[in-house]
């Protein structure tokens, strides 16, 4: 089995297409948003949390040319078929292409992502196990530094790097023993056992979609 290409895109502002209009459809909506990406969804029936939101919206069935000049497609219909014909067409678009009933006909799946302080991070499980990317997500959540902490280790770094080579070398590894003791880990050269770390209980639905610390999931 190939793996997956994990990476982190920059569309902002990039063209996306949403076909279908019931809770998944909202979810992926909220999560191309969220990336800056300019939405459009078509569907012949909305949920009525999507006309809230800041997207284009066609009441109608899906047509093979609305793909067109897309940069992502998300197939998000209740209809196989048509989600289906929305890959198929996406595809030979060269659109990346989430299809939310069969994740092997897509070229894209959205995974289970937490962030706090500007750190993000996303987990697959590599399969259809949804249950376990939002476990995982959960776990990890709990493991990611606080605000005040990646602060201070900017400034440390800043300082660091203002510094003569010869200090600056000493200046960068004492940041890096700072920066893994803030997350339990031991410094590898000093040939020292790993350390347990000390977690947060963090409420990972509570705060999905906030800025600085939240947890939300991803099937596919």
């Amino acid at each position: 089995m190939s793996l997956l290409l994990p990476v982190f895109l920059e569309l902002r502002g990039e063209p996306a297409l949403v076909v279908g209009g019931g809770a998944v459809a909202l979810r992926r909506v909220r999560t191309l948003l969220d990336a800056g990406l300019t939405v459009t969804v078509v569907a012949p029936e909305l949920h009525a949390d999507l006309v809230a939101l800041p997207v284009q919206l066609e009441r109608r069935a899906y047509r093979s040319s609305d793909v067109q000049g897309r940069r992502i497609v998300v197939a998000a219909t209740d209809s196989q078929a048509v989600n289906d014909a929305v890959s198929a067409d996406a595809r030979a678009a060269g659109a990346l292409v989430n299809h939310a009933g069969d994740a092997g006909q897509g070229s894209l799946r959205f995974a289970a992502t937490t962030m706090r302080a500007g750190v993000q991070v996303a987990v697959s499980s590599g399969r259809e196990l949804p249950m376990l990317t939002q476990a995982l997500t959960e776990r990890i959540a709990q493991l990611l530094p606080t605000q005040t902490q990646v602060d201070g280790w900017s400034m440390q770094r800043e300082k660091a790097l203002e510094l003569e080579p010869s200090a600056r070398a000493a200046a960068l590894a004492a940041l890096r023993v700072n920066l893994r003791a803030g997350l339990g880990l031991a410094d590898p050269e000093a040939g020292e056992p790993r350390v347990n770390v000390q977690t947060q209980t963090v409420p990972a639905r509570a705060v999905q979609g906030t800025p600085t610390d939240a947890v939300s999931g991803g099937a596919a």
